[in-house]
C-alpha cells in the first residue's frame, strides 16, 4: 500500500485523506464505510442477538502506557465492556510485540497486539523466537507506521548516516526493536559496531533526544505519535525515509513462502507515507507499514473471539485513538486477511454471521 501522489495517506483504499483537522472524521468516515457490508449484515445479527454475550475477565495485552498500542487497547476494553457488560477487559501495558506474544504463550493475556511480521515469525518458530508459538488472530486491525527520526539541524539524511552515532531502536522486548535491527543491517550497519544501540522506553527516548545523548530514535505506531510531538520544537525533528530499504529488508527475512492472507507473498511490511505536517513543518516521508493483529490462543473461547470480532466490526469508528492522523484502519477485506496466522473459529463464525 502506498500513499497518493499529493502527500496525504490513504485512510481506505483510493480514498485518500484530506489535509487539516477534517482527516481524523474522514478516517472514521471511510472506515464505515468500507464496512457497510458488514455493517447492514450486523443489524440483522443485532435484531437476531438475544442473550448477553459471555461473560468472564479477559485480559488485554498492549505496550507502553503513552503509545498507541495501549491508547487502542483502551478504547477496545471500554468498548468491550460496553456492548457486553459481563465481559470486564483488563488492559496489560508491556514492551511492545515480542512481550505480548510471550504474556500469550505464557498464560499471562487472553488476547494481544503484535506487529504482523513479529506474529509470522512466532507462529513459524523463527527469530526471535526459538520454538512455534501456537497463536490465532481475530483480525488484522490498523497499520503501523516505522519512524526514524533524528533533530533537524543534523546531518544525518539516512539510514547509512547513522553511521558512528547512538540510536534508541524502542524497549527490547518490541517488534520495533527488532525490525530496528534488520534495518540498519538492510542499510550495511552492524548494531553495536557501526552503531551504538540503546533500547529505551519512549519517554525515556525523548528525554535522551532532547539531551543530546541519542543521535535518532525509532519508535512505530500511529501518526502522530506523542513522544515525536514533543520533540517538535526542542529540538525539532526531522524523519528519515525508510522504503528505499524494503527490498533488502524482505530479502533479509527469508520470508518470500509466506502470504499475506490477499494471495500475494511477502514480508508483512509495505511501504507507506506519513503525512506532510503530521508533525511541525515535516514534509511527507516515504516509510515502511507494517500492519497490526489482534492475537489469542487457540483455547480463548469461541463466545469470546466471537464478541471480540463483534465490536471490532460495529465499534470499528470508536476505536481510532484522538492523536490520529494518518492511521490506516484497514477496510472489511483486509480485517480478515491476517497471513499465516488463521482466524480463531469463534472469529470465523462471528464474520460469516456479520457478512454471510
Amino acid at each position: 500500500m502506498t500513499g497518493p501522489t499529493d502527500g496525504r495517506t490513504e485512510i481506505a483504499p483510493g480514498v485518500p485523506a484530506p489535509a487539516g483537522p477534517a482527516r481524523r472524521t474522514a478516517l472514521r468516515a471511510a472506515f464505515g464505510a468500507a464496512c457497510t457490508g458488514l455493517l447492514a449484515g450486523a443489524t440483522t445479527a443485532d435484531a437476531r442477538h438475544t442473550d448477553r454475550g459471555p461473560e468472564g475477565e479477559l485480559r488485554v495485552a498492549t505496550g507502553e502506557s503513552d503509545g498507541f498500542y495501549a491508547a487502542f487497547g483502551r478504547l477496545l476494553a471500554a468498548e468491550v465492556t460496553a456492548a457486553y457488560p459481563r465481559l470486564s477487559c483488563e488492559v496489560i501495558n508491556s514492551e511492545g510485540s515480542v512481550a505480548n506474544i510471550r504474556l500469550l504463550q505464557a498464560r499471562r493475556a487472553d488476547v494481544a497486539l503484535a506487529l504482523s511480521d513479529i506474529a509470522w515469525a512466532a507462529y513459524g518458530g523463527t527469530a526471535p523466537f526459538g520454538r512455534r508459538v501456537p497463536l490465532r488472530a481475530i483480525g488484522r486491525v490498523y497499520e503501523n507506521y516505522v519512524q526514524l527520526a533524528v533533530r533537524s539541524g543534523s546531518g544525518i539524511h539516512s539510514v547509512a548516516g547513522l553511521a558512528g552515532r547512538t540510536v534508541s531502536l524502542g524497549a527490547a522486548a518490541s517488534g520495533g526493536a527488532v525490525l530496528g535491527d534488520r534495518l540498519l543491517r538492510a542499510a550495511g550497519l552492524t548494531p553495536g559496531t557501526d552503531v551504538r544501540v540503546r533500547h529505551l522506553l519512549m519517554p525515556q527516548a525523548g528525554r535522551a533526544m532532547r539531551a543530546g545523548a541519542i543521535d535518532a530514535l525509532l519508535v512505530a505506531g500511529g501518526v502522530p505519535l506523542p513522544v515525536l510531538s514533543g520533540l517538535d520544537t526542542d529540538p525539532g525533528i526531522r524523519l528519515l525515509p525508510l522504503s528505499g530499504l524494503l527490498p533488502r529488508l524482505r530479502a533479509g527475512q527469508g520470508q518470500a513462502r509466506l502470504r499475506d492472507g490477499l494471495g500475494r507473498a511477502g514480508s508483512g511490511l509495505e511501504a507507506v507515507t506519513v503525512p506532510a505536517g503530521a508533525y511541525r513543518e515535516t514534509p511527507e516521508v516515504p516509510t515502511i507499514g507494517v500492519a497490526n493483529l489482534l492475537l489469542c490462543r487457540p483455547g480463548l473461547s469461541a463466545p469470546v473471539a466471537a464478541a471480540l470480532t463483534r465490536v471490532l466490526v460495529r465499534r470499528a469508528t470508536r476505536l481510532v485513538p484522538a492523536p490520529a492522523l494518518g492511521t490506516q484502519f484497514l477496510d472489511a477485506r483486509s480485517l480478515i486477511s491476517t497471513g499465516v496466522v488463521p482466524l480463531h473459529p469463534g472469529a470465523v463464525a462471528a464474520y460469516r454471521e456479520l457478512h454471510g
